[in-house]
């Protein structure tokens, strides 16, 4: 039997990436996913409802703003209307920046707080108050590497992050006893439609931390999602799970000569 068959939950910020990834690997465990995301990213989130039925799950889109109250509370309503249930949440929907630290505009922080922290506060606040009414669920938040170091020229992101670690750890604990587990994922360098559009020189830059030289993959990501969302992490809850090719366990850039190939 598949670990989350008659199961269901949601993604938010499905529509690619790591939450496609995610949706995608809850579906191939046969779960029911609710893919949310921006209504204008609709059409991507259909394929990703595509590539979940492929899978051997069943799917939805929800059109949700993170940064809204009233659309992420519909969001949780309209999962629990739908599938009858919330057992799982990966609130994983987010936007980068970047900019010297001094020179970002007050506007371009806020929209950064508002979506990568404020988003998984207001999916946490909305998903405890059903799970501590149903007999509890799971959630995985999306952290990154930049939540637990500084990250040059990504100061709001990297407060945003390092928020998500905090919140996590705190929620987590306030949970511990009531059947809800909560844990984070902190990717690092992954392949991700946001990740791909860097310069050349920004790609070099994220890349040079990871003893293991490459991007990572969004399934690697979901994988370990999954992972935190089954019972066979039932003993685990306030971890952030570094899934970034050894960049927060080295002081060290890469370099061939100290991380030679086989």
């Amino acid at each position: 039997m598949r670990d989350f068959e008659g199961k269901a939950g949601l993604v938010t910020g499905a529509a690619g990436g790591i939450g496609r990834a995610t949706a995608v690997a809850f579906g191939r465990e046969g779960a029911g996913v609710v893919v949310a995301d921006l209504e204008h990213s609709r059409d991507k989130a259909l394929e990703t409802i595509a590539l979940v039925e492929e899978a051997g799950g069943k799917a939805i889109f929800v059109p949700v703003d993170v940064s809204d109250s009233t659309s992420v509370a519909e969001m949780v309503d309209q999962t629990v209307r739908h599938f009858g249930r919330l057992d799982f949440a990966h609130n994983n929907a987010g936007i980068g920046g970047t900019g010297f630290l001094a020179d970002i505009e007050e506007d371009e922080f806020d929209r950064i707080i508002a979506v990568d922290l404020k988003g998984v506060w207001l999916a946490m606040k909305y998903e405890i108050q059903y799970m501590k009414a149903h007999g509890g669920g799971t959630i995985v938040n999306t952290a990154s590497e930049a939540g637990l170091v500084g990250t040059l020229w990504a100061g709001a992101y990297v407060a945003a992050k390092h928020g998500v670690v905090g919140l996590t750890k705190t929620a987590a604990g306030e949970c511990a006893n009531m059947g809800i587990r909560i844990n984070a994922v902190a990717p690092g360098a992954i392949s991700t439609p946001m990740v791909r559009q860097l310069p050349a020189m920004a790609k070099e830059m994220i890349l040079a931390p990871q003893p293991l030289h490459r991007l990572g993959t969004p399934d690697e990501v979901a994988d370990a999602v999954v992972w935190l969302s089954s019972e066979k992490s039932s003993f685990v809850l306030g971890t952030i799970l570094s899934v970034d090719g050894g960049a927060t366990a080295n002081a060290e850039s890469y370099n061939p000569e100290l991380s030679p190939s086989a």
